[in-house]
């Protein structure tokens, strides 16, 4: 069991065959988006493509949601993180603290 994007039942019925679906409460569709994250993450790391980071940005999208959030919301967050505690782009390693 896994949670898949809206569109597969159809998908699956075009090429002959019966996908066996239910829809999950809030309980389960919040376990299943944080698994789905790990695996899009996972796939990311092993094929690392634009097309797996969609895969990831579009999870989190609905991560998001869950914490009453929308994308332009989620995005003012990052900005506002980043203006005050930076960004990744300096590719800065921490070695140790002292």
């Amino acid at each position: 069991m896994k949670l898949i994007r809206d569109k597969v039942p159809e998908i699956v019925a075009k090429s002959g065959k019966k996908a066996i679906t239910h829809v999950a409460d809030e309980a389960e569709y919040k376990k299943l988006l944080a698994q789905k994250l790990q695996e899009e993450v996972d796939e990311y790391k092993n094929v690392p493509h634009a097309e797996e980071l969609a895969d990831i940005i579009e999870v989190v999208y609905a991560l998001a949601q869950q914490h009453g959030k929308s994308p332009a919301d989620l995005e003012q967050i990052r900005k506002d993180k980043a203006e005050k505690r930076g960004a990744f782009t300096k590719k800065i390693i921490l070695d140790r603290t002292e």
